[in-house]
């Protein structure tokens, strides 16, 4: 166990003072424990390292020592493994008793010391964390890739050959808005692979999809604004519009994702539009193109933002990939998100935005002020994964393997999980959604199979307004026989739960 960091800020020991200095520091070491800022089990320095720190003689740390070890406070050889007690003595918890009027006090004064409304708001959004596992994934884990495929080796020394030099100006603090050589790199393969219109001066680069997301909500909206969100939808974005101080304005989605004619009926002049038209989060839709059309028409003549989150667009296992919106949009309406969470792995915490010309001053000097900047040697190592062709390599063979479990999945729900589940239509993604009967309870239904082992989230999670009930399933990042071991668990927990059946 480490030393504890020992709050050297708070001992001022007074060289002139009547009392002795190895009393000063029994006293200031007996309060530190008496408050919690030494906690039990902690490792204190040695002797002769703490009087260094403090500028007096060893013997005077010895005999401080040596009494909070008489009393209690402290155990163990005094000088070689000196720790605070793990069971403090009685004394200790009669002061502790004593002192509950006081603490009262300070719990009162805390409590009048409020969040923001914003704060508020931020921290009332309810969000599900998955049980994230290392390695493999658990079924019917979701948000996760398959992590075990995943070329470490090959990364770690692309990331070593950018953390040697520390001459590098890596290691300085000017990265702005992302280096240029990742900036490059991302431009080349979205206008590439995804259609999207744009120069590396429009990319800025981001911790993730969240930050992205959080960035453009303070930067594009003011408390009260209306933003159209779909419902059911991401609640990660739903988080930060919130927190934004945004009015979400809950749009239905069918098969042809968000619709455009029920967002105008609800509200006409939103001030920003949150999508995921390739994939649509959780159902799945691809907002085909006359919705497309209809929306970029629609926020041309009402001023509106629209956000367009491409999270998996790269997984697409039936027909040719859809040209991005920002490819479609011509008068700098639309900011393009994407993340690299999904196609390398979560904890890289690398995402991007590709906003308008005219909005990359303003968003270059927010992220600076932010500090919303991934490390400069990850940056330096992504660019070479992408420019050197490990990255499309890595996505062609996700593909396949991700095709080829989601057909184990699709396979189930059409046998085994055919009495409770209908597949929603949908041609790519890392998960799924399934339909329940209209009469079903996919909360509790979720509950009980959660408590089976088995993760799969209810659609009311992501829902604002009552819709229709069903599960959320991921497979990326679960091996096929697992997979299969799962499906047939999941129609054991619904058929002992007595969930609804399609007749």
């Amino acid at each position: 166990m480490p030393a504890s960091p020992l709050p050297l800020g708070t001992i001022a020991l007074d060289t002139g003072g009547e009392l002795p200095l190895y009393r000063q520091l029994y006293d200031a070491l007996r309060e530190a424990i008496l408050d919690g800022r030494l906690h039990p089990g902690g490792r204190l320095p040695s002797s002769r390292m703490l009087a260094a720190e403090l500028g007096v003689g060893r013997n005077t740390v010895l005999a401080a020592y040596e009494q909070l070890a008489a009393e209690g406070y402290l155990e163990g050889q005094v000088g070689a493994g000196t720790q605070v007690a793990a069971l403090l003595p009685d004394s200790l918890l009669q002061l502790d008793r004593q002192s509950k009027r006081p603490e009262r006090q300070r719990q009162t004064a805390a409590e009048a010391r409020t969040l923001s409304e914003r704060g508020r708001s931020l921290s009332a959004t309810r969000r599900l964390i998955p049980a994230y596992t290392r390695g493999q994934g658990r079924a019917f884990q979701h948000g996760l890739p398959a992590i075990d495929h995943f070329p470490a080796m090959l990364w770690s020394r692309l990331l070593a050959r950018h953390s040697r030099d520390t001459r590098s100006s890596l290691f300085g603090y000017e990265i702005g808005i992302g280096l240029p050589a990742l900036r490059e790199a991302i431009a080349a393969y979205a206008g590439a692979a995804r259609g999207v219109v744009c120069s590396a001066e429009q990319v800025i680069v981001t911790v993730g999809a969240q930050a992205a997301l959080d960035l453009t909500a303070r930067m594009l909206l003011d408390p009260g604004d209306p933003v159209w969100v779909e419902d059911p939808g991401y609640l990660g974005a739903r988080g930060a519009l919130s927190g934004a101080g945004a009015t979400l304005v809950p749009v239905p989605v069918d098969e042809e994702g968000l619709d455009v004619e029920a967002g105008i009926e609800r509200h006409a002049s939103p001030r920003l539009v949150y999508v995921t038209p390739s994939h649509q989060f959780p159902l799945g839709a691809t907002l085909s193109l006359q919705r497309r059309l209809a929306l970029l028409d629609h926020a041309g003549r009402c001023g509106a933002w629209i956000v367009e989150d491409d999270y998996d667009s790269e997984y697409r296992y039936q027909g040719r990939p859809i040209p991005s919106l920002q490819g479609l949009d011509r008068t700098g309406t639309v900011i393009y998100m994407g993340t690299f969470a999904k196609t390398l792995f979560p904890a890289l915490k690398i995402g991007y935005l590709i906003v308008p010309e005219h909005l990359v001053d303003a968003f270059a000097t927010a992220i600076r002020i932010s500090g919303h900047v991934p490390p400069a040697a990850m940056q330096a190592a992504l660019a070479d994964f992408i420019g050197e062709g490990h990255y499309g390599g890595h996505v062609r063979r996700m593909r396949a393997l991700y095709a080829e479990r989601r057909a184990i999945v699709l396979d189930a729900i059409g046998n085994e999980l055919s009495p409770w589940l209908r597949a929603a239509p949908g041609e790519g993604g890392l998960q799924l959604s399934a339909f329940l009967p209209e009469d079903a309870d996919d909360r509790r239904l979720a509950a009980a199979a959660m408590e089976a082992g088995i993760h799969v989230s209810p659609l009311a999670l992501y829902r604002l307004e009552q819709g229709r009930p069903g599960l959320y399933m991921g497979y990326a990042s679960v091996p096929e026989a697992e997979l299969k071991r799962a499906a047939a668990d999941l129609a054991g927990v619904l058929e002992t739960a007595g969930a609804p059946r399609y007749s």
